[in-house]
């Protein structure tokens, strides 16, 4: 499936990096790849035309704080993203470095909230693992979540530059070892929280439209108590229905749940796929543009496994380049950085040992794959992370969320991309935002990119 093109990435330095993340920092349409430095700086990098550059963010680089996860949105409602950055120092409970906030002014000045005196009491001063965003209420607004180890999930909105934690007050508060998290429209049309977590069950936090969450996990068949969950993603089955969820367990059985009739979950993993491994980050991509979701298992210190659908079934797929069998991989991302039409994949690696990333592009997308691509936009002028967007080609319906944290430690580009094969038309495009308000694109344009503003 895929070739290394690491070449690309300039100045790509050797060190122990964990956390990857696609956000839009500066300009609208334009994005970055953040990644999470543990043993040296955060790095920046944008895309110039023809290779990927280091850019000069010097707050954001933070090199002495062991940052771990990472990821983007619009906090304050100014159409740009703020970074959150998660920093372990320790596996669990209290740690000495505290997390950041970065804010920007859409140039390359960035300030951390939490050094703001009034912030101060609001800072995380325990050991975590992801970060995702959610929009709890459909303002077009984000809070981060944390999945914390060892100490209650935090939820941190900002009201000007004032961070408040209202994960108490939302309901999601609770207290495990937070491993990863998505944010996305699972249960409700709202955006849910599924954390995978370990020496413990997991947590299902079905909003309730009223910017509160009910744990659910066990009821709707998802606890998986006696794993240890890693990598985690939203996953559409392949005919446009709800969403299931695929993740990984520690050395343990992986799963992939189908949603059943009524928000039940249905594990449905062949065992190919559930086979124990070292995992990390997993990723649900179409990567050859076919038109369905390949599952990338992002290893440790052994093979990465590829995933895709095949006459119906789930089967192992060559990985080509990027199962990277000496890999130490952590964490890993996709993009369309380029504007081929095609995902990137960025791993990350580390934790036991340095090594740089590595960039690799898809074989799979020969020249009749067609694709489009969609962007939709909050009412001001940010990522809409948490919409959800439906394409109909030549009968056939296929559901994308729009990333708001996923794989593990990481962030997948805020659009939703979606191979068409052969297809050459697209019937009808549907947009939904987090608060409900729906747009339709009657035979859009494909194998291009639609930037989608919210509908005054």
């Amino acid at each position: 499936m895929f070739r290394d093109a690491t070449s690309l990435i300039n100045k790509n330095p050797v060190q122990r990096n964990y956390g990857v993340a696609v956000g839009q920092l500066r300009h609208q349409g334009e994005f970055e790849l953040l990644v999470a430095g543990y043993t040296g700086r955060n790095l920046v990098f944008a895309w110039d035309g023809t290779r990927f550059t280091e850019l000069e963010t010097t707050s954001i680089a933070d090199s002495e704080r062991q940052a771990i996860g990472i990821a983007s949105a619009d906090v304050n409602g100014d159409g740009t993203e703020e970074v959150y950055v998660l920093n372990t120092d320790t596996f669990a409970g209290r740690k000495r470095f505290a997390d950041r906030l970065f804010a920007g002014n859409g140039s390359d000045a960035w300030t951390n909230l939490f050094d703001d005196p009034e912030n101060e009491r609001s800072r995380n001063l325990t050991a975590g693992r992801s970060v995702a965003v959610v929009d709890r209420t459909g303002n077009g607004r984000y809070g981060f979540f944390v999945a914390n180890y060892g100490g209650p999930m935090r939820l941190y909105e900002v009201n000007d530059r004032h961070v408040v934690d209202v994960a108490e007050e939302a309901g999601v508060a609770l207290s495990t070892g937070g491993r990863g998290v998505i944010a996305a429209p699972i249960l409700t049309p709202q955006m849910d929280i599924f954390c995978v977590n370990e020496n413990g069950p997991n947590f299902l936090f079905e909003n309730q439209g009223d910017g509160t969450f009910k744990e659910t996990a066990a009821r709707r068949g998802v606890a998986d108590r006696y794993e240890h969950g890693r990598g985690v993603d939203a996953i559409d089955h392949g005919e446009g229905g709800p969403f299931g969820v695929v993740y990984g367990n520690w050395q343990g059985r992986h799963r992939l749940f189908a949603q059943q009739s009524g928000g039940s979950f249905l594990d449905v993993t062949p065992d190919a796929m559930a086979s124990p491994s070292r995992v990390r980050t997993v990723i649900a991509a179409d990567f050859d543009n076919d038109g369905y979701q390949e599952v990338f298992f992002n290893n440790i210190g052994e093979p990465n496994r590829l995933f895709a659908q095949r006459d119906g079934s789930w089967v192992q797929i060559d990985a080509g380049d990027a199962t990277e069998p000496q890999g130490l991989g952590t964490g890993a991302a996709v993009a369309d950085f380029d504007g081929d039409g095609r995902l990137e994949l960025f791993v990350a690696h580390g934790e036991t040992g340095a090594q740089p990333l590595s960039l690799y592009h898809s074989r799979g997308a020969s020249d009749n794959h067609h694709y489009i691509r969609i962007a939709p936009l909050t009412k001001h002028g940010a990522p809409a992370r948490g919409a959800v967007v439906t394409c109909t080609a030549s009968g056939r319906t296929q559901r994308r969320n729009v990333d708001a944290g996923s794989g593990y430690l990481c962030q997948m580009e805020p659009v939703a991309h979606f191979g068409l094969g052969t297809t050459d038309t697209a019937e009808e495009v549907e947009v939904r935002w987090p608060d409900g308000t729906t747009h339709r694109l009657e035979e859009p344009e494909v194998d291009q990119l639609h930037s989608i503003p919210y509908p005054n």
